[in-house]
């Protein structure tokens, strides 16, 4: 028998889920301290690995950490704790420094593999919601993910203490991030599938036009020759460009749209009448990330590509952004 909620209740109650893990989120805040800063030098002056672990609820949140850890400059990957009882512990060393989450810090699973983890030597960081727990009192680093109370009705189903856990893991791995010095370029190395990874690894000069396939004409060229190249190149634009191939303009679709609406004489005009002058332009070694941001914030939808000496040597519009899935 399907039970249909009353609309106005279900919507206070996704409210207060909503609040009640917001608030558990931010009372994190004043947790930030030193236990957090040894935490961080644990991680940046181990020689090993991390190796991030948890049970049930838990587990799929250190799964989650090991992810972002890994993607993030900090190499890591998720140890099953009931897996590590059976062989895997064989993965630990000396130099790894393990995550263990648990909101109680009483998993057996957990307690079972810590005798073991301490014989090899390996430093132990917990991220627990008791910091008077067996597994913090172990711990050479404890990270208190507590919280006042569950957004399960019941105060049962781990949903705030789990959001917790999972906000205080990525405060980590941003600040090891800024502390590695990771940028943007070894982020792409690391995301080479997907639109993000095409964003941070594709540069202008890969996706460009070139030669015959850049519309252009000289500053002399009549409006009707400028009109004629924009059709054929079919970015909706001509470049203007000195013999030199300088780039002096440009001519689009809206700047013959203009010249119409003001009644210009079209036959006895030249293009340099008309263009726009002293266009925006991109280098062909800039992100086509760096494309986008320029077109959005100027509202504009082509660009000339120009060398260091602002000479033309491609040119691309959106359209090819898109085609290239830098959008």
């Amino acid at each position: 028998m399907n039970t249909i909620l009353p609309s106005a209740k279900a919507l206070d109650l996704a409210r207060q889920v909503l609040r009640i893990e917001g608030d558990a989120v931010l009372a994190l805040i004043e947790r930030v301290d030193g236990a957090f800063l040894q935490a961080l030098s644990l991680i940046l002056n181990c020689r090993g690995r991390v190796i991030v672990s948890g049970i049930g609820k838990s587990g799929h949140i250190a799964r989650k950490i090991a992810s972002t850890l890994a993607s993030t400059g900090t190499p890591a990957y998720f140890v099953h704790p009931a897996e590590a009882s059976h062989g895997d512990l064989g993965m630990i060393t000396s130099d790894d420094v393990l995550i263990a989450f648990s909101n109680s810090g009483e998993s057996d699973e957990l307690l079972n593999i810590l005798p073991s983890i301490k014989r090899q030597g390996a430093k132990l960081i917990a991220v627990t919601g008791n910091p008077q727990s067996s597994l913090a009192r172990d711990a050479d680093a404890h990270l208190d993910s507590g919280v006042a109370q569950e957004a399960c009705p019941l105060n049962l189903a781990p949903t705030a203490s789990t959001t917790a856990a999972l906000a205080l893991g990525d405060a980590l791995a941003v600040a090891l991030l800024d502390a590695r010095g990771f940028g943007a370029d070894d982020f792409a190395r690391s995301h080479p599938g997907g639109s993000l990874g095409r964003q941070l690894l594709t540069r202008i000069r890969d996706v460009m036009r070139t030669a015959d396939a850049v519309p252009t004409v000289l500053a002399d060229a009549s409006v009707t020759a400028a009109t004629r190249e924009i059709s054929r190149g079919g970015i909706g634009m001509t470049v203007v460009i000195a013999p030199d191939r300088t780039i002096l303009g440009i001519f689009t679709d809206g700047d013959l749209r203009r010249a119409i609406v003001s009644n210009l004489d079209l036959q006895r005009l030249t293009v340099s009448d008309v263009m726009s002058v002293n266009p925006r332009r991109i280098d062909p070694d800039k992100l086509t990330a760096e494309a986008v941001e320029m077109m959005d914030k100027h509202k504009i939808n082509q660009l000339p590509v120009a060398d260091e000496n602002g000479r033309l040597i491609g040119a691309l519009n959106m359209h090819d952004l898109f085609q290239a899935k830098a959008i």
